[in-house]
């Protein structure tokens, strides 16, 4: 029997089985499709976040990651700058591309200069290649082709059922992605809103490519992205009439592409396509059972804005050091019910983000007065650092009862005087204590739970006028007090998330 048996191997699962393997567990990941042609550039370009970034940073697969998205050299942020950079890019808010320029850097106060300030222009290629040969590297086992067909499980196991085989494990997680087969087989509730529209990205051979301007296109009748000379997407806001419900056909694709463009382009050749939808829905809760659910299985929504690899990535970052704990028996009460708690509410606002932008971009009276008050409010400083906040992750605060404005919040890049990283420091998975006061008391409490949490002592460059912090694996800060702080609240900090020392 298994520890873990995951299903799915797309970039959710595989970080999640790399969490867990990295932590000593068993792992098994089970993948239905033997091999996808839409990984690679362009259908499958994607971009991380700040936050995900900051993610492979900490568990060092940073420099393969970059090398194997062509993006090694790309002179990015200097680590080593006594101020954070200004960020490359933004993004964008409904097709609104917004200026770097314009972010308010004064109004980022945890912001530190890191290996990992700016996002990634990748595909899911290069991600599922780092993260397999990470997962192999650590002992996970991932098995293609093996559909799976039924879950059953009871107080002590789960187990999984593909044709004649079975798998058996402690616990199981969904990763299987937008139509999930555990989330369907385990019962989970799926609610939320149906779409507005039906989007299109294609690969195809245009006869004229000057008729189409480059980049996102808002129109009266809908949007276009030419990305290239032939790659191309499109919104029809047809309520997602036309998603998966028939093949596209070329003549399809051009009727639309000519409505939603107000040109006569023409396709000779359409080499590849698919659709899909702003339809946004989320389960109600992120585990029954033995049963987890993470990324796509647990949420659905539009590509807008690209949070959806992202999100998926926090919920497996968020999710692994928690089940590792649980596998282990060191963890303390309640601590997986956590995860639910923690990121149900991220994945909601991640679906409301989206569903903002297509009410922004809908062709009608409303949606294009939405779309002028957006546009003004998106051309000023806060307007835009506030996009930014949010599509970096540099938002995301857990509620985890303290008053102190750092704690729940992602840990700010630390910098000791000897060099040593706090991205450094978590890369074995464990919690990090991190203390500028070289107080004994807190090296001790530490020391104690030596197996779960790395204590790393020294002056640092930006303290934040901090003496010390306690860094959950996942690099959430779980606690951070001054010189004068009472270090008996670091040890219930220490016991809420890492167990007791000496268990």
């Amino acid at each position: 029997m298994h520890d873990v048996v995951i299903v799915g191997a797309g970039p959710v699962g595989l970080f999640l089985a790399c969490e867990l393997g990295l932590a000593g567990c068993s792992v098994l990941v089970l993948e239905r499709e033997p091999g996808s042609p839409w990984r690679a550039d362009p259908l499958g370009m994607r971009g991380l976040s700040v936050g995900s970034v900051e993610a492979f940073y900490r568990r060092g697969m940073l420099h393969p990651l970059l090398a194997a998205s062509g993006r090694h050299d790309d002179g990015g942020p200097d680590p080593d700058a006594d101020e954070p950079s200004p960020p490359r890019g933004v993004g964008h808010f409904a097709g609104m591309v917004l200026d770097p320029a314009k972010v308010d850097l004064a109004a980022l106060p945890y912001r530190l200069p890191s290996p990992a300030m700016d996002g990634v222009l990748t595909n899911l290629e290069a991600v599922e290649t780092v993260l397999s040969e990470r997962a192999e590297k650590l002992g996970v086992e991932i098995r293609r082709g093996v559909t799976v067909s039924a879950i059953a499980q009871d107080d002590d196991s789960v187990v999984a059922h593909a044709g004649a085989h079975e798998y058996a494990a402690r616990w199981l997680v969904g990763c299987d992605g937008g139509r999930s087969a555990v989330r369907g087989l385990a019962d989970f509730e799926f609610v939320g809103t149906e779409p507005l529209f039906t989007g299109y990205v294609m690969v195809a051979a245009v006869a004229d490519p000057d008729e189409l301007s480059p980049g996102i296109n808002l129109t009266p009748t809908g949007m276009y992205l030419r990305m290239s000379t032939e790659h191309i997407g499109m919104m029809d806001f047809d309520g997602g009439a036309f998603d998966r419900s028939q093949q596209p056909t070329l003549d399809h694709l051009q009727a639309v592409l000519r409505r939603v463009s107000g040109t006569g382009v023409t396709l000779n050749a359409v080499h590849r396509v698919s659709s899909f939808t702003d339809r946004a829905m989320q389960t109600t809760t992120y585990r029954r059972g033995r049963v987890l659910l993470a990324g796509d299985a647990a949420h659905i929504h539009s590509p807008l804005g690209g949070q959806g690899l992202n999100l998926g990535i926090g919920d497996a970052m968020n999710l692994g050091w928690k089940l590792a704990a649980t596998v282990r028996g060191y963890a303390p009460d309640g601590l997986l019910d956590t995860y639910t708690h923690e990121r149900h509410s991220i994945g909601a606002w991640v679906l409301d983000w989206t569903r903002a932008q297509a009410a922004v971009m809908k062709p009608d009276p409303h949606g294009q007065a939405l779309r002028g008050l957006m546009r003004d409010l998106l051309g000023t400083r806060d307007g835009t650092t506030h996009v930014f906040e949010k599509v970096s992750g540099s938002s995301i605060r857990y509620d985890l009862g303290s008053e102190q404005p750092l704690v729940g919040r992602n840990a700010p890049d630390f910098r000791l005087e000897d060099g040593t990283r706090l991205g450094e420091l978590l890369q074995d998975g464990r919690g990090v204590a991190l203390d500028f006061s070289t107080d004994r008391r807190l090296r001790d409490a530490a020391t104690g739970r030596q197996s779960r949490l790395r204590y790393a002592a020294g002056v640092a460059k930006h303290a934040l006028g901090l003496g010390a912090v306690l860094i959950r694996p996942d690099g959430i800060v779980a606690w951070a007090g001054d010189r004068d702080s009472d270090w008996e609240s670091f040890e219930r900090a220490a016991d809420q998330w890492f167990g007791t020392a000496g268990s």
